[in-house]
C-alpha cells in the first residue's frame, strides 16, 4: 500500500476519486486525520448531504405529480388509474427506504417549493386544460403514506 500524504490525494482525488474514496477511508479507520485531504473531503460530504435532499425532494415530486393526476385529470383517469397508483406506491417505498428524520424535516421545510415544480410539470403534461390547486392540497403525512389516496370526484376543481 502507498502511504499518501495529503498533496499526494489531492492529485489522486483529481485522477481517480473512487480510489480517493477508499484511501481516505482507510485513514479515518486508522485515525491518521493528519494526513486527510480536508479540503475535497469537506467538498464531498457536502455533495453527499445535497445529493440524499435532491433524492427524496424528487421522488416527493413524482409522488405529487401523480397524485394530481390522478384525483384532477378526470379525463385520463380511467386509462391511467392503475399505472397512476402504482407510480404513487413505488415512490412511497423509495422515499420510505431514503427518509431519515432530518431529510423529513427537509421535506417539510420545501413542500411549498416541491409542490411548485410538481404543478408546472403537470400543467404542462395536461397543456394547462385542468384546474390544479395553486397550494398543495396535501400534508407531507398524507404524502408519505402508503395506503393514503385522495377521493376522487367525477369532476376537477373549479
Amino acid at each position: 500500500m502507498i502511504n499518501y500524504t495529503v498533496t499526494n490525494l489531492k492529485q489522486l482525488y483529481d485522477f481517480d476519486d473512487f480510489q480517493w474514496l477508499e484511501e481516505t477511508v482507510k485513514l479515518l479507520k486508522n485515525k491518521q486525520f493528519n494526513k486527510l485531504d480536508l479540503e475535497n473531503l469537506i467538498e464531498e460530504l457536502e455533495d453527499l448531504g445535497k445529493e440524499k435532499k435532491n433524492a427524496v425532494a424528487s421522488l416527493l415530486e413524482q409522488v405529487i405529480r401523480h397524485l394530481l393526476l390522478l384525483q384532477y385529470w378526470t379525463e385520463e383517469r380511467e386509462y391511467n388509474l392503475v399505472h397512476w397508483q402504482g407510480e404513487i406506491y413505488t415512490f412511497r417505498v423509495q422515499l420510505r427506504r431514503k427518509l431519515t428524520t432530518n431529510l423529513h424535516n427537509y421535506l417539510e421545510s420545501e413542500l411549498n417549493e416541491i409542490y411548485e415544480d410538481a404543478l408546472g410539470f403537470v400543467k404542462i403534461k395536461t397543456q394547462n386544460t385542468v384546474k390544479f390547486p395553486l397550494e398543495c392540497p396535501y400534508s407531507l403525512d398524507q404524502l408519505l403514506s402508503q395506503e393514503w389516496l385522495p377521493s376522487l370526484s367525477l369532476r376537477s376543481i373549479t
